[in-house]
């Protein structure tokens, strides 16, 4: 853990934000030594923070314990050159207990997801996301997507609330995320709150959620081809438009178009790339399921067509 408060560290950040898979070994249990070597090579390229045990790292799939190891092998190797940042969910008890066991392990910070299962109503998320935070001294950031969808005004509650300091959106509903951040900056003129967008493959919205004022996103990409996400990362900071609709074109609308294709495909997807990438972090844990072969195949030529796109706009000095 740094000393530095996560929302600071957050605020102005030079890359995109990794989510590592969690890596299993052949018996099936967690590989500390394999996630490590994953978290390292991320710091390495260019990761903004690290967000471990969150959706692409099967935070539903690990047991506690499982949890607490992940969670300190991730600050372990990181070593404070970036913060860590670790998911917590299900009821508000667990949602507490995985905090708690966060806090233990030295992370940085919180990504709050959803309830488990209950459709709850505002006061009632409200109340959740509030004793969450209040149950340890790390910032917290809410996930928003699936049962957990506020209304402005519960946002700005959740950015009065002490120690919640951003929103990750993971709906997609733009129209929203305006009236949302509209809301808070009129209701609490001159205060900082983080904004997200976490939608799977972020990069493809990341023109539009910029249009409202959300400039930090979630990188699945990341996590398999860092020189990828970086370049993106880049052309959109540089406003080169020639890469990035490139990119969008050629790269990311052929995976998203791919991951529609499986249920679960934002996890497993993810980690049949990693391991074509050479790193051997396993299979998903059940419920989830592995990619067909049909699949992977589609799968090596989209990361193909994206590294010839890099090739193609390297300027001429480079090559």
């Amino acid at each position: 853990m740094t000393s530095a408060p996560l929302a600071a560290r957050l605020t102005h950040v030079a890359g995109p934000l990794f989510f590592p898979v969690t890596a299993y070994g052949p018996d099936g249990t967690v590989d500390l030594d394999v996630f490590r070597a994953h978290v390292r090579a991320g710091v390495d390229a260019g990761a903004a923070a690290v967000f471990a045990c969150c959706g692409t790292g099967e935070f539903h799939a690990l047991a506690p314990e499982e949890f607490r190891l992940v969670v300190a092998a991730a600050v372990e190797e990181t070593a404070g050159q970036v913060p860590v940042v670790a998911g917590a969910g299900y009821g508000t008890a667990l949602a507490i207990q995985y905090a708690k066991l966060a806090e233990e392990a030295g992370a940085d910070g919180l990504l709050a997801m959803p309830p488990y299962l209950v459709v709850a109503g505002q006061e009632g998320l409200l109340a959740h996301y509030a004793a969450l935070a209040a149950a340890t001294s790390l910032e917290t950031v809410v996930y928003q997507r699936d049962n957990a969808v506020f209304t402005p005004e519960t946002v700005v509650a959740l950015a009065r609330t002490p120690g919640i300091i951003g929103l990750k959106d993971g709906y997609g509903d733009l129209d929203l995320m305006q009236r949302i951040v509209s809301a808070v900056r009129t209701g609490l003129p001159g205060e900082d709150f983080l904004y997200f967008n976490g939608l799977p493959t972020a990069e493809l919205t990341g023109l539009a959620y910029r249009g409202i004022g959300v400039t930090l996103y979630s990188s699945a990409v990341f996590a398999f081809a860092p020189d990828i996400a970086l370049a993106f990362y880049r052309a959109l900071e540089a406003g080169d438009d020639d890469l990035v609709n490139a990119l969008l074109d050629h790269f990311y609308r052929p995976l998203v178009e791919l991951r529609a294709k499986g249920r679960g495909y934002a996890v497993s997807l993810v980690k049949a790339a990693v391991r074509l990438e050479g790193l051997d972090v396993g299979p998903v844990r059940t419920p989830l399921t592995e990619p067909p072969a049909e699949h992977v195949d589609e799968l090596v030529s989209i990361i193909a067509d994206g590294r010839a796109l890099l090739e193609k706009y390297r300027p001429q000095e480079a090559r």
